[in-house]
């Protein structure tokens, strides 16, 4: 009794309260994408961007306002920074689109597999828009990943289907978005790109909305409120993301989010019967193993950065 009372009262280290972080945005992010299943194209995937655009600003002002002064900090954001958020933002929505659309004709274990794949896009970018150089291990990784991708994807089968590539633009996009967040300098404040960026991905996916004539009446108020809901899911996901990264290094936390592989073939299972397992595997592990190699080298490279700067 007494030990449980130490355990009760001992605070959690910084991995530990990050690796909760990580968890609970990873599911928040999972029910997004079940609702959206759940509904499918009862409403248009634009429609879907909007709502989660929309109503995911809201936990993102409340964050924003709850974690900086606003009125303490000075804008530094130019017009390159604006250019450089715009892009990011058109690539946010055309992987949320991507994404979307994916899990109303796959299965939603098939589909968070092949988003998972965004580690490889993001290395493979790295190089022509950062210059980094990528050495012989992640290089291998992109490889493994690749060939992980193909065995889930098969193309050339008679079981390919073209939707199968549509978490693979996702992946795409969040990993162009991932790249350009590296363009801003240090002086630009994390709340300045997040608003201008969150600003840019509603106001592209209205106008894509409207543009393309893709939209519905929404039919009842319980769709407005499961569009609200997808809306809060996603953006509170992401900003439990952001601060289980912020809490840590990195590459220590990276890995748990791979735990998001068996959450989604829980919740396919769960919600629409869905156990594909069998056309994961073993794509499923190039993808994977390629994540983890990719993480571990980027430890290893910051830790040599930190030490030549301690020099």
């Amino acid at each position: 009794m007494i030990n449980f009372l130490i355990l009760k009262k001992k605070s959690l280290s910084s991995l530990e309260k990050a690796i909760i972080f990580v968890f609970i945005g990873i599911f928040l992010l999972d029910i997004m994408g079940i609702i959206i299943k759940s509904m499918n194209d009862k409403y248009s995937v634009m429609q879907y961007a909007v709502a989660r655009n929309f109503f995911g600003l809201f936990p993102l002002l409340i964050y924003l306002f709850i974690a900086y002064n606003f009125r303490a900090k000075k804008n530094t954001f130019n017009f390159n920074h604006k250019l450089i958020s715009i892009v990011r933002g058109l690539s946010i929505v055309f992987a949320q689109s991507c994404f979307y659309l994916s899990i109303m004709n796959l299965e939603y274990a098939t589909a968070a597999t092949l988003v998972f794949s965004t580690p490889i896009f993001l290395t493979a970018l790295s190089v022509p828009i950062l210059g980094n150089a990528v050495g012989y291990w992640r290089w291998s990784a992109v490889l493994l990943g690749f060939l992980g991708i193909v065995i889930i994807v098969r193309p050339g089968s008679d079981i390919f289907s073209i939707y199968a590539l549509l978490p693979l633009g996702a992946a795409f996009g969040y990993a162009l978005s991932s790249v350009l967040v590296k363009l801003f300098p240090k002086e630009v404040h994390t709340t300045n790109i997040q608003l201008y960026t969150q600003s840019t991905t509603l106001i592209a996916a209205i106008f894509i909305c409207g543009f393309s004539l893709s939209f519905s009446y929404i039919s009842s108020f319980y769709d407005l409120f499961l569009l609200a809901i997808i809306g809060f899911t996603g953006g509170t996901g992401v900003i439990f993301l952001i601060w289980g990264y912020r809490l840590t290094e990195p590459s220590l936390i990276a890995p748990f989010e791979y735990f998001g592989l068996p959450i989604a073939f829980a919740l396919g299972w769960i919600f629409f019967s869905e156990w594909p397992f069998d056309k994961l595997f073993p794509g499923i592990l190039g993808i994977v193993g390629a994540g983890l190699i990719i993480v571990w080298r980027e430890g290893i490279k910051s830790k040599k950065i930190l030490s030549n700067f301690k020099k």
